[in-house]
């Protein structure tokens, strides 16, 4: 396996910028997802990566190497697609084994790769069988197969789960990890759908337009979004924003919304009178009945352990994720305030964080009780 490394990577279609100005590095041996919906420049990036598109400009370098401009046969990877692309007319083991064939690799050394593949897929007892009438599951492990086999330098996966229903997704998802973390493989890995990208990616590359507008590991992305695209794609329900025009001296602690004082870290840097937005995840408001910034509850749904909770407030609708034990009524006026350490400011001409959630200092502190 190798290190991937992208530089200043730009795909121009006439006039149109699929991908603009795109630099990452995919680490040795780890999960790296391009996340972002469609349209965003994810597919076009991993095309390149794999070869079988060519940038307009930039660098891809592959274990040290670089490959920009040679042909995906010259890369060492493999591919696995969103449609299976299984030949109906040969059995599992031949449709494994297929690229093999296609290497002139002897007839052996195919045999003995095409049966350890199948035993990290768990495919062993489908071998000899037709790959028409099996489930989708299935059929996908058969084509993560036909990758395994060639034992590339890195995996490219273009939305291989997309074509399963939404259970059956989620097992794939824990199954796909679970081979990555046997196989010690370097995989990038496309899709639009952030549950994926959380529950699997060691790194998520966030694109929007073309851009990237966030490089950052699932809990970062998460925790602190480097901008309102991202607060508002991550999570379900997505970030709560709340509009404010204001200025802030350094070292301010508090934000006035509708004449309450929103309680927040002391921002390091002053910032002039402009329109803000305060985001807010739903799991990080409480009902506060002593707060003045008061609201409406519009409605509730039920989630089991938890409810999601609708209050619209002069400043927009604002979502908390309660116990579901908490009584709330349609129509009932309550009072809100929010965790200060978690809130995140941004600026809204820009989209840009102004200032984040802050990191989770536990861990250092209790590092410090060690050696004091």
């Amino acid at each position: 396996m190798a290190e991937i490394r992208v530089e200043n990577l730009q795909k121009n279609f006439g006039d149109f910028a699929a991908v603009k100005d795109s630099s990452f590095t995919v680490e040795d041996g780890s999960f790296f997802c391009l996340l972002g919906p469609s349209g965003c420049g994810k597919t076009t990036t991993l095309r390149m990566i794999a070869g079988l598109e060519l940038p307009t400009s930039g660098v891809i370098r592959l274990g040290g190497d670089d490959v920009t401009f040679k042909r995906a046969s010259e890369r060492d990877i493999a591919f696995v697609f969103q449609l299976f692309a299984l030949y109906p007319h040969m059995n599992v083991r031949r449709n494994i084994g297929f690229p093999l064939v296609c290497q002139g690799v002897p007839r052996d050394e195919i045999r003995t790769r095409v049966e350890e593949a199948a035993r990290i897929l768990r495919i062993t007892h489908l071998l000899d069988r037709p790959v028409s009438g099996l489930s989708g599951g299935d059929r996908q492990r058969i084509a993560l197969g036909r990758a395994i086999v060639r034992r590339p330098m890195a995996f490219m996966m273009d939305e291989p789960l997309g074509a399963l229903d939404a259970e059956f997704r989620h097992v794939m998802c824990g199954e796909l990890r679970a081979l990555h973390d046997r196989l010690k493989a370097t995989t990038v890995y496309v899709t639009h759908d952030q549950l994926e990208a959380m529950s699997m990616a060691d790194t998520i590359a966030v694109m929007n337009e073309g851009v990237i507008e966030q490089l950052a590991s699932p809990r970062e992305i998460y925790d602190r979004p480097a901008s309102l695209f991202v607060a508002d794609f991550i999570g379900s329900p997505p970030m709560n924003f709340l509009a404010a025009r204001s200025s802030l001296a350094p070292g301010a602690t508090t934000l006035d919304l509708d004449g309450a004082a929103v309680a927040m870290p002391a921002l390091r840097d002053g910032v002039p009178e402009k329109d803000l937005v305060l985001g807010v995840r739903p799991e990080h408001v409480r009902l506060d009945d002593a707060s003045r910034l008061r609201g409406e509850v519009f409605g509730a749904e039920y989630l089991g352990t938890t409810q999601v909770v609708t209050i619209v407030t002069a400043r927009g609708r604002v979502r908390a994720r309660l116990a579901s034990d908490v009584k709330v009524t349609p129509g009932e006026q309550v009072g809100l305030s929010f965790r200060p350490e978690r809130l995140s400011l941004f600026d809204k001409a820009s989209g840009k964080v102004l200032r984040s959630a802050l990191h989770d200092e536990a861990p250092q502190r209790r590092r410090e009780m060690a050696h004091g």
